[in-house]
């Protein structure tokens, strides 16, 4: 029963997460459409770190232009996937992560649906540009990229996705042959 109360709330945790990134990206994007002009360059850190409004209807990197409903439709899918995996979360730092991510998909995802002129064709608001003619993306976009980034890192680390790690006296249990019982 304990460890049902401890999943659920990771879970809550997942959707809190994903509310604050959902807010802060929304809000974001509608600073920059009321401050912004499509196209015009706004340095906001220096040359570092510039603001250009622009309305992107593919995925990362302007890839797949054209196919918008398809993105909305595997956004939808991602979002719902990680909702069902929320609840077999068994730490607060996957929690934190899923829900960086969830609140990213649906960042975006809120987006394609609310600006679309036909049916899930909707463009996605991005105005945060760096150098050297960087794609430009949003709060939404940073939150996919970073989790996943730190996802495969904790991968490669050895931790499976979600999983608590095992304590070091489970990874290597003594053996009773060795103490001749």
């Amino acid at each position: 029963m304990a460890k049902n109360r401890v999943i659920g709330r990771f879970a809550v945790a997942v959707v809190i997460t994903a509310w604050i990134v959902i807010a802060l990206d929304q809000w974001a994007k509608a600073v920059a459409m009321a401050n912004l002009q499509p196209g015009e360059l706004v340095p906001f850190i220096g040359q570092l770190v510039q603001l250009r409004l622009a309305f992107n209807d593919s995925a990362a990197f302007s890839l797949g232009f054209g196919i918008t409903w398809i993105f909305t439709i595997i956004s939808s899918l991602a979002a719902l996937a990680i909702l069902w995996f929320s609840r077999k979360i068994e730490t607060l730092s996957w929690a934190i992560m899923a829900g960086v991510l969830l609140g990213g998909v649906v960042g975006n995802l809120i987006d394609r649906i609310t600006r679309a002129t036909g049916f899930a064709d909707g463009t996605v608001i991005d105005f945060i540009q760096l150098p050297f003619n960087f794609a430009i993306f949003n709060i939404a976009d940073m939150a996919i990229v970073i989790t996943c980034t730190l996802g495969a890192l904790r991968l490669i680390r050895g931790e499976q996705i979600g999983k608590a790690k095992l304590e070091e006296a489970q990874v290597e249990p003594k053996s009773a042959s060795l103490t001749g019982n």
